[in-house]
C-alpha cells in the first residue's frame, strides 16, 4: 500500500490558501480601482444618485472577480511554493519521504476549484449583472440624458448622429445633426449653439440657435434643400438608446448563448460562401464560352475577335470580383474569440498552479517576495499575450482557438520545461 501524504497536502493547501488570499485581494484592488476609474467619467461625474452608483459597481463586479482569480492563482502558487522552498521545508519533506511531486496535487486541486469558480463568475453573473446593470443605467439615461450626449463626441441616438463641440453647462456649441427628412431624404442640420432640456420624460431636448438646414433629395441628386432658423427644438427619443443598453455583447453572455451565436452565424456563412461559389461558377463556365467563341471567330470573322474579347474580358473581371468577395461574418470570429475566452482564462488558474510548482521551488531566499515578483512578472506577459491573441484573432485572421488558448499553452510549456530541467522534478 503506497504512503498517504494527505497531512503533506493540507499543509501546502494551507499555504497556498493564504498565499492566494493576500494575491486575489491585490489583483481585485487592482481591476476593481480600474473599473471605478471606466466608471468614473461617465457616471459619477453626472450626479447619478449615489445608491444608483452603488448599485452599479456591485453589478460590475463579477467581471473583477472573475479576472482576479487566475492572477491570484499565479501568484498565490509561487508565493506559496517558494515560501516553501525557501524556508527548506521542501528538503525537508524530500528527506522524510515525500517527493516534490506530492506538493504539486493541492496545487492542482484547488487550481480547479479556482477555474470553476471563475468560469462560473465569467458565465453567470457576469451576463445576470449586465442584464441589472443595463436596466439601472436605462432608468439613469431617461433622468439624466446627458449621460448620453457628451462634448466633443459623436453619439447615435434612435435615428439620428450628433456631433458635439466645446460645452458650457447644458449649452453645446457648433452642434451638428446628421438624420433623414420625412421623405427620408438624408438632412444635416447645423447649429451654432445647443441648450440641453429636460421638457418630456424619455424625450431630449436640445434648442438649437443659429440653424442651418440641407437635405439632399436621394430620388434626384442634382436637388436639395436649405433653410435657416434663429431657433429649433429637436427632440430626440430615448427609448432605441435604452433597448441597446440590454443588448449583451458576446463577453456578456453565456458561453451556452454564445455557441448558439456561433451556430446560427457559421451556417449564415457557410450559405453565403456556398452562394458566391455558385456565382463564380456559373461566371467561370460564360468565361471559358466566351474564349471557346473568340477561338472560332478567329478562324471565320477575324473582325469579330475584338468586341469577343472585349466581351470576355468583362465576364473574366466579374470573375475575378466574384471570386474573391469576402463574405465571411466578423463577427462570427468575435463570437469564436469570446467562446474560447470563456475557458482558457478561467483554466489559466490550474495552468497557472502546474507552472508555479518547478518554478516556486527554485527559491532560495526570500520566497515570497521573489515568488510576488516573479508573478507579476508572468501575470502582465500573459495578460499581454491574451491582449495580443485577440487582436491577432481579429484583424490576422488568427485561428480563435489558437489565439486564446497560445497564452495558457506557453506558460503550461515554460513550466513542463523548468519541472523537466530541475533534478526533483522528474522524480
Amino acid at each position: 500500500m503506497g504512503r498517504c501524504h494527505k497531512r503533506t497536502w493540507l499543509y501546502v493547501g494551507r499555504e497556498y490558501l493564504l498565499s492566494f488570499s493576500v494575491a486575489f485581494l491585490f489583483f481585485f484592488f487592482i481591476f476593481f480601482v480600474n473599473q471605478i476609474l471606466v466608471m468614473a467619467e461617465e457616471i459619477f461625474a453626472k450626479r447619478v444618485p449615489f445608491w444608483d452608483v452603488v448599485r452599479l459597481v456591485v453589478y460590475s463586479l463579477p467581471w473583477v472577480v472573475m479576472m482576479s482569480f487566475p492572477f491570484g492563482s499565479l501568484v498565490g502558487a509561487l508565493m506559496a511554493v517558494g515560501r516553501i522552498a525557501s524556508d527548506n521545508e521542501a528538503l525537508a519533506f524530500a528527506a522524510s519521504g515525500v517527493p516534490p511531486r506530492q506538493l504539486l496535487v493541492p496545487l492542482v486541486l484547488l487550481g480547479v476549484a479556482f477555474s470553476a469558480v471563475s468560469f462560473v463568475m465569467n458565465d453567470y453573473f457576469l451576463p445576470l449583472g449586465t442584464i441589472r446593470y443595463a436596466e439601472i443605467y436605462r432608468r439613469i439615461v431617461y433622468s439624466n440624458p446627458s449621460l448620453e450626449i457628451e462634448p466633443f463626441s459623436i453619439k447615435k441616438l434612435d435615428d439620428v448622429t450628433v456631433v458635439t463641440g466645446t460645452v458650457d453647462g447644458r449649452t453645446f456649441r457648433d452642434v451638428v445633426l446628421i438624420d433623414r427628412s420625412a421623405e427620408r431624404d438624408r438632412r444635416v442640420i447645423t447649429a451654432r449653439t445647443a441648450r440641453l432640456e429636460e421638457r418630456e420624460r424619455g424625450v431630449v431636448s436640445l434648442v438649437l440657435e443659429g440653424v442651418l438646414s440641407h437635405a439632399s433629395s436621394s430620388r434626384e441628386s442634382d436637388r436639395f434643400e436649405y433653410s435657416t432658423s434663429e431657433t429649433l427644438v429637436y427632440n430626440i427619443s430615448l427609448k432605441s438608446v435604452a433597448a441597446s443598453l440590454g443588448a449583451a455583447t458576446p463577453s456578456q453572455q453565456s458561453s451556452v448563448d454564445v455557441w448558439r451565436q456561433i451556430t446560427v452565424k457559421a451556417a449564415a456563412e457557410r450559405a453565403l460562401v456556398a452562394e458566391r461559389d455558385g456565382r463564380a461558377s456559373a461566371l467561370a463556365w460564360e468565361l471559358a464560352g466566351r474564349l471557346r467563341a473568340i477561338s472560332e471567330a478567329a478562324g471565320r470573322d477575324p473582325a469579330a475577335v475584338d468586341g469577343l474579347r472585349g466581351e470576355a474580358g468583362e465576364v473574366g473581371e466579374r470573375y475575378t470580383a466574384e471570386r474573391d468577395r469576402d463574405v465571411r461574418d466578423r463577427s462570427l470570429r468575435a463570437y469564436l474569440l469570446e467562446f474560447h475566452w470563456k475557458f482558457a482564462v478561467p483554466a489559466g488558474c490550474l495552468v497557472f498552479a502546474f507552472f508555479a510548482w518547478p518554478v516556486g521551488l527554485r527559491a532560495r531566499r526570500s520566497g515570497r517576495s521573489v515568488g510576488f515578483a516573479v508573478g507579476l512578472f508572468v501575470a502582465i506577459a500573459y495578460w499581454g499575450m491574451l491582449v495580443a491573441g485577440r487582436t491577432f484573432g481579429v484583424r490576422l485572421n488568427v485561428p480563435p482557438a489558437a489565439a486564446m488558448w497560445l497564452p495558457d499553452a506557453v506558460v503550461f510549456g515554460a513550466g513542463l520545461v523548468v519541472a523537466v530541467a530541475r533534478p526533483g522534478g522528474r522524480r
